[in-house]
């Protein structure tokens, strides 16, 4: 099992186990919330890249000429806030979610307050009483198993280098 793998494992359990104990938790299949207001432009390492570009070379031509388009306009894009280039905005699914990278994974279920990064809307039942023995995860803890797969660009960064074919005759390593 890679180190990956093993993570997504135990992002999961902590997922589960709060799902098992809140079953209104706001992120769920439907909410594509953070999906549509990203601070910034997702970080992936190099293990989270190489699963995510199985998925991409999975999909069919035209989503993929669509994310590229979006992931063109996004690399120019200043404003804040991002829509994540791989979401599809009318059904509001990921079609890579199996594949996702482990920052789509952890928020809404792990927070970094010093860096903004949690869900406004969680934080808001929280503030109200309405969740109020809510123990979220810790982001730095994540942060730091990710720091043992490979270097850390931006997914338009990675998307644009495998799209030039520079990544192409890599191996994919799961």
């Amino acid at each position: 099992m890679t180190s990956l793998s093993q993570l997504h494992l135990d992002i999961e359990a902590r997922v589960q186990t709060i799902r098992e104990n809140r079953p209104g938790w706001l992120c769920a299949k439907g909410c594509d919330s953070c999906c549509r207001r990203l601070a910034e432009v997702p970080q992936l390492t190099a293990a989270e890249w190489d699963l995510l570009r199985v998925g991409l070379a999975a999909l069919p031509l035209e989503r993929l000429e669509e994310i590229s388009r979006d992931m063109a306009a996004l690399a120019d894009q200043r404003s804040r806030p991002v829509v994540c280039p791989l979401l599809d905005t009318s059904s509001g699914a990921c079609p890579l979610y199996a594949q996702r990278p482990v920052a789509c994974r952890t928020y809404g279920f792990y927070v970094q307050r010093d860096k903004g990064l949690y869900c406004n809307e969680i934080e808001s039942r929280v503030a109200d009483g309405a969740l109020a023995d809510v123990v979220w995860g810790n982001q730095d803890a994540i942060d730091q198993r990710l720091t043992g797969l490979g270097e850390s660009r931006m997914l338009t960064d990675w998307f644009d280098r495998w799209e030039s074919g520079n990544f192409l005759q890599t191996p994919i390593l799961i």
